[in-house]
């Protein structure tokens, strides 16, 4: 019984934040590393909700940096899984689900956009296709389809995967510098998030000279 009972007290003595984080950074890695393979999973609104937690839990950068690193890391590991994943189906007769879903995610004319610019800026590239919404996978492809090495992709997606996650942890930021209660900051952050990543769409439906089928 003393012993269950000084168990109790140590456990009592462990900081809320200690424990938040030693559940909260794995959760962060995993979805967002899932997030990479499937496109279920809205990655950066997850960056931002926890970087506005993180914000409120802790003084600057101390608060946020860890959030960014998480997802940095997590979200190269998913697009390297990805793409080891899409070049095994390059590289058989015939082909892969994961090379197909990745057809299917690709639109033909952005597709051909980004053979485009991967041929005049080369992985480069990659960076800029990290933060423009729904421009990952067009680009992943391309460099799939251009028989890219795994080492050359991993070299320009690794500061690709940090930018995104700055990005969206300064989303996360200036949620929560708004507001002293941490949900609002949640919901300005997931708000902002799916703006960003409904604009692309829109534009395109709405653009001067758009040809209706």
């Amino acid at each position: 019984m003393t012993r269950w009972r000084v168990a109790a007290e140590v456990v009592g003595r462990v900081p809320p934040e200690t424990t938040q984080q030693a559940v909260g950074y794995p959760a962060l890695f995993v979805l967002v590393a899932l997030g990479a393979l499937v496109p279920v999973i809205p990655t950066g609104a997850l960056v931002s909700s926890a970087a506005v937690v993180a914000f409120h839990q802790r003084s600057l950068p101390l608060g946020v940096l860890p959030v960014i690193a998480v997802a940095a890391l997590a979200a190269f590991c998913g697009d390297i899984a990805l793409y080891w994943l899409g070049s095994r189906g390059v590289r058989s007769r015939g082909g892969s689900r994961w090379l197909e879903s990745l057809r299917g995610r690709a639109e033909p004319e952005r597709l051909e956009r980004a053979r485009r610019k991967l041929d005049e800026h080369g992985v480069l590239v990659l960076v800029l296709s990290r933060l423009v919404p729904a421009g990952r996978i067009p680009v992943m492809l391309a460099c799939l389809l251009g028989g890219l090495p795994l080492r050359r992709f991993a070299r320009g997606d690794a500061p690709a995967c940090v930018a995104w996650a700055a990005t969206y942890g300064l989303i996360g930021i200036l949620g929560g510098s708004l507001f002293s209660e941490p949900w609002k900051g949640v919901v300005l952050a997931v708000g902002l998030t799916l703006l960003i990543s409904a604009a692309p769409g829109v534009w395109r439906r709405l653009r001067p000279g758009r040809v209706r089928q």
